[in-house]
């Protein structure tokens, strides 16, 4: 039998955003620079479109650039009209019950956080206002959980790894699950799915029926990214350093996998927070891990963080190589250091409010040229500060690999050119080649020409 392309339905929620104000509905149908039309477009397009193996923004909006989305009232009830959206999000003409959950999920966070939380908070800072933006999102969408015991673990790595690192994602997943530990990713294939789908497995042979399978992702990224249909829920983040934040805030320790540029991104953005003065006695347990094999990339990424930013940031991780149960027992031992701490520091489990992020950290980077040129990748600055700056490098690496404004930027005005001091390039520039050596820039990787250049030498005034 042939299945059509393209499917046109009209889909309703099931138990939540009944009802929205005619104010709501106007900022959704609005298509101007002010209104959230395109926003939800594109999200609503990723959902539909999960377990698509275009890794490309632009090239999902172009392939289905007959799509569209249309939102009224009705019998008392939202309504969301689908135009020519993904066949695969349908099984005989009803749309999956989990993707019909997303995309209800993209429904809230995009009007929560674009009417709901426009609003200016007065008596506290601005790096205040981003971690209460980051509390109240969360909150909303149902991931906070009170009085829970710390078992939240986040699992970063790359979305185009080979079958072998996959399935090891799964086996950590599964003895992460057999300790009753839960999962948080980016939401996508690759690294981010593996864990979740181990950790189902084990979930179900402890009888764990509420088990946590959070997607944390962003506008921009979750095109080339889609859901995985593991994620039970989805959060949509303003931007990346939001989606950043609400990381480390709701996890309370990180396993990371073997990735390309954008993991290499995440480890910087913990590691320079974990270097700031005011976390060093703070337990945040991190663990690099990946099967037989991958010991030369850790290897270069240990090598490049010590380069780089010294010894006291490579001794705020451990590296464990194709042991599942070693890294679950890691996680599980680190989980009970930060319980023990948060009960004698009074501190909530369910937000890390003591984690102090750097204003640095969460103002949102843009990555134009020259933006990308100007960034001060030298040693004279404190480590923390460096991490910064070298994840916004990494960042609009990103963005010139998979996300639309990005790419378009790279076709108008061709690579972007980063320099810094050859004490810091050069370790650099070693790193990425490894990344495209080994396939990891992005799934279609016979495609993939450098998004960037790296200037040796050269001092960031």
């Amino acid at each position: 039998m042939i299945t059509e392309p393209f499917v046109s339905t009209s889909v309703t929620p099931i138990d939540s955003l009944n009802t929205l104000s005619p104010y709501e509905v106007r900022q959704l149908q609005d298509a101007s620079q002010g209104g959230l039309y395109r926003l939800f477009r594109q999200c609503a397009l990723a959902v539909l479109n999960s377990g698509s193996e275009l890794d490309s923004t632009k090239q999902v909006l172009e392939k289905f650039r007959e799509f569209d989305i249309r939102i009224s009232h009705k019998h008392r009830s939202v309504q969301l009209e689908l135009i020519n959206a993904p066949a695969t999000a349908f099984v005989n003409g009803e749309i999956i019950a989990g993707i019909r959950e997303h995309l209800f999920s993209v429904l809230r966070d995009l009007l929560y956080v674009g009417i709901e939380l426009d609003q200016y908070c007065p008596g506290i800072t601005e790096s205040e206002t981003t971690t209460n933006m980051v509390f109240h999102v969360l909150r909303h969408a149902g991931a906070i959980r009170p009085h829970v015991k710390p078992d939240m673990v986040v699992c970063w790595g790359g979305h185009s790894i080979d079958r072998h690192e996959y399935e090891y994602t799964k086996k950590v997943g599964y003895e992460m699950g057999l300790r009753g530990l839960n999962i948080c990713t980016g939401c996508g294939p690759g690294a981010m799915k593996g864990p979740m789908k181990g950790a189902t497995i084990s979930h179900a042979k402890q009888r764990i029926s509420e088990g946590q399978y959070v997607g944390i992702t962003e506008p921009g990224i979750i095109a080339a990214e889609s859901p995985n249909p593991i994620v039970n829920r989805l959060i949509i983040m303003p931007d990346i350093e939001k989606r950043l934040e609400a990381f480390v805030r709701l996890g309370h320790g990180i396993v990371i996998f073997p990735g390309g540029a954008g993991t290499a991104e995440e480890l910087l953005y913990i590691l320079g927070i974990l270097l700031h003065e005011r976390n060093h006695n703070l337990p945040f347990p991190l663990v690099l891990t990946g099967p037989a094999g991958s010991e030369e990339y850790f290897a270069q990424i240990d090598g490049f963080i010590r380069e780089t930013l010294g010894e006291h940031a490579a001794s705020r991780y451990q590296v464990i190589i194709d042991d599942e149960h070693a890294v679950a027992e890691a996680m599980a031992d680190g989980l009970e250091q930060v319980t023990r701490y948060r009960v004698a520091t009074s501190e909530s489990f369910h937000f890390n409010w003591q984690l102090h992020i750097p204003e640095s950290f969460q103002q949102p980077f843009e990555p134009t040229h020259e933006n990308m040129a100007s960034l001060a990748l030298i040693k004279d600055q404190s480590e923390y500060e460096l991490a910064s700056n070298l994840r916004c490098a990494l960042s609009g690496i990103v963005a010139g690999n998979v996300k639309e404004m990005g790419i378009r930027e790279i076709e108008e005005k061709g690579p972007f050119e980063i320099q810094g001091e050859e004490n810091i390039m050069a370790p650099l520039d070693k790193l990425l080649a490894s990344f495209v050596e080994q396939r990891r820039m992005k799934i279609n990787y016979q495609e993939y020409q450098p998004c960037y250049k790296l200037t040796q030498g050269m001092l960031v005034e």
